[in-house]
């Protein structure tokens, strides 16, 4: 009987030597899991424009995965953001996770381009109009730092599918009742596209927590406390792993079928979660990899 339960991963693109070694690391070490998809990262600005390009040519190239880019409307001309599509394309990429994208390094928010896309809305709907692409989008279960409200985030997530998206990831977060929520309001909103939750493995407790706060994740102060004890008893990394399990296994206890998982291009807790959740790798794509 085949696993019913569907993964995915997220790259990003390295800008060191070293980081490039640890990317092909990861991937080396996840392609065997069979993700159904994989995400490759576009930095701040677009500054890892050409190297988000190149991390997903060579990945789909060498990997055979199937590979979705990430494309952000900062600091880019609408011409310019399709051609960076179009390349894709010719590369044979036929997923974008289209997202608005953070605030360019300096700035204290996101600003559109005088000729650029004011919105995520905005770009699904001009690469819909391509009939290029399946087209991601992001979700926020628990308010994103830019929203008015708690119910703004379903109401713009309807937006971006009316306008094309057929599938939404999560930020990260570690209650699952956001989740449930979330999932629910969106449901009440008529969304029937599938929202997919994204899953932070915890590689750094303190990491974690600046992620947090700077993408309005709560994080519950019985986990932080955990997270403290098992540091001073040198058990992070244990933690860790029954922390992010746990999280995963009420997630399908709930129905979920998905699971996309923020790799931060360290594999190994990644892996090990995956395998604790009973999907093994396939032999034969590990002895290639």
């Amino acid at each position: 009987m085949t696993h019913p339960l569907r993964i995915s991963f997220e790259f990003f693109p390295p800008q060191t030597l070293d980081a490039s070694f640890r990317l092909w690391e990861t991937v080396q070490m996840l392609a065997p899991l069979k993700p159904s998809f994989s995400s490759v990262t576009y930095g701040a600005g677009g500054t890892t424009r050409k190297l988000t390009h190149e991390a997903v040519a060579t990945i789909r190239q060498n990997y055979g995965l199937n590979i979705a880019a990430h494309l952000t409307c900062v600091d880019a001309t609408k011409v310019e953001t399709l051609e960076i599509a179009e390349a894709y394309a010719a590369a044979g990429v036929t997923e974008i996770v289209a997202l608005r994208g953070d605030a360019p390094k300096g700035a204290a928010r996101f600003e559109a381009h005088p000729e650029g896309f004011a919105s995520s809305v905005e770009l699904v709907e001009a690469l819909t109009k391509t009939g290029k692409f399946k087209i991601r989008v992001g979700a926020y279960p628990e308010p994103h730092p830019d929203a008015v409200n708690s119910f703004a985030d379903v109401t713009w997530l309807k937006r971006k599918i009316d306008a094309g998206a057929t599938s939404a990831i999560t930020q990260f977060f570690f209650n699952t009742d956001s989740f449930f929520r979330f999932r629910d309001a969106c449901v009440k909103a008529g969304i029937t596209a599938p929202i997919i939750p994204g899953i932070l493995p915890i590689i750094s407790w303190e990491g974690a927590k600046k992620f947090s706060a700077r993408c309005g994740t709560q994080v519950p102060p019985a986990l932080d406390e955990a997270f403290r004890l098992a540091i001073r008893d040198g058990q992070e990394e244990s933690l860790a792993l029954t922390q992010c399990t746990s999280l995963c296994a009420q997630l399908i206890k709930g129905g979920v079928e998905d699971l996309h998982f923020y790799t931060l291009n360290r594999p190994h807790l990644t892996r090990e979660v995956v395998r604790a959740l009973g999907i093994t790798t396939d032999v034969a794509l590990e002895k290639v990899a």
